[in-house]
């Protein structure tokens, strides 16, 4: 194809006995958004044994790619899934079992993004946003409205020193009659990449100590990245390490909003959890980075999954 055209056909299998694959089409057109058409069917399926349960997905989407000015990448995206939950033993809460079986989700989302880092995975400046939409309901019996936003800026403070602030939030509440959403929709919080010292899905409401997510979360983040001590490989492999001590504080539940601001930052903040802790984080290809923390968990609530002491893990997306 010579205009930039693809059909690209993926199957994966990973962790937590997930698989999957997809067949996707997509074109380019000329214009200044720089549009981009994206056609796909797909398959994939991951234990979540933290919340007690398997999700398998089969679906379509249709999406637009473009570029409202440069460098704001914009995707709107339109799914239609087909969704099986089933329990991972036969000591699962009654709370969750009650939610496994079928349903069906139309949604249509919207996704802004904007990245001046200088990295990705290690940035030394600059910022990143990015903005999450979603409004399921479009037929099936799914229905919500969720937001999620996360922003993240780096500056430099001396040689090769950065100092990095992050935070994410998210609400999402039901939409439409006679239409639900389940636990595989909600949001969780906690994980060696999340709220350090904590143990995937950690924190929030739990039952039996499975974890329940919440309608909506916030998480924050501080870290001070520094080279490798004595700074071995310099110029070569060293520079895809760095060391860095953080702290990072969070809530998730299901909070009962109101119009009142002071009153909603009391609510989201009463039961906040916090950590602090040290480690060393590489960049893995520049596409993904592994860290290696030691961690404790300054403040928890009954119930939380905590991770005190050497903490690791791999992945795309971070705190």
């Amino acid at each position: 194809m010579g205009s930039g055209e693809f059909v690209q056909t993926e199957y994966h299998y990973g962790t937590k006995h997930s698989s999957g694959f997809n067949i996707t089409v997509s074109k380019p057109f000329l214009g200044w958004l720089n549009p981009r058409i994206t056609g796909a069917v797909f398959q994939q399926a991951a234990d979540f044994p933290w919340s007690g349960f398997r999700q398998l997905d089969r679906g379509l989407l249709t999406e637009l790619l473009f570029e409202s000015t440069p460098g704001v990448h914009h995707s709107l995206r339109w799914e239609a899934l087909w969704r099986e939950l089933s329990c991972l033993g036969s000591t699962i809460p009654f709370i969750v079992r009650e939610e496994m079986g079928h349903s069906l989700k139309s949604s249509v989302k919207h996704i802004v993004t904007v990245d001046r880092r200088d990295n990705s995975i290690l940035p030394t400046e600059g910022s990143y946003f990015r903005l999450h939409q979603e409004f399921a309901g479009l037929g099936g019996d799914v229905g919500f409205v969720k937001h999620e936003a996360e922003y993240q800026l780096n500056l430099p403070i001396a040689r090769d020193i950065v100092l990095q602030g992050c935070c994410m939030a998210g609400h999402m509440m039901g939409f439409g009659h006679n239409k639900t959403f389940s636990i595989c929709d909600r949001f969780f919080l906690g994980g060696p990449l999340s709220l350090r010292g904590f143990q995937q899905r950690g924190v929030g409401p739990h039952v039996e100590g499975h974890s329940l997510g919440g309608e909506a979360y916030w998480a924050s983040g501080l870290h001070l990245y520094t080279p490798l001590p004595f700074r071995p490989g310099e110029g070569g492999i060293g520079d895809y390490f760095r060391t860095h001590v953080f702290a990072t504080a969070g809530n998730v539940d299901d909070f009962k909003f109101t119009n009142d601001m002071q009153q909603n930052f009391e609510l989201a903040t009463r039961n906040l959890r916090w950590s602090v802790g040290a480690g060393i984080v590489l960049s893995v290809g520049h596409i993904a980075r592994f860290e290696l923390n030691y961690c404790l968990p300054m403040k928890a609530k009954s119930g939380d999954r905590l991770n005190q002491g050497l903490q690791f893990g791999i992945g795309v997306s971070f705190l």
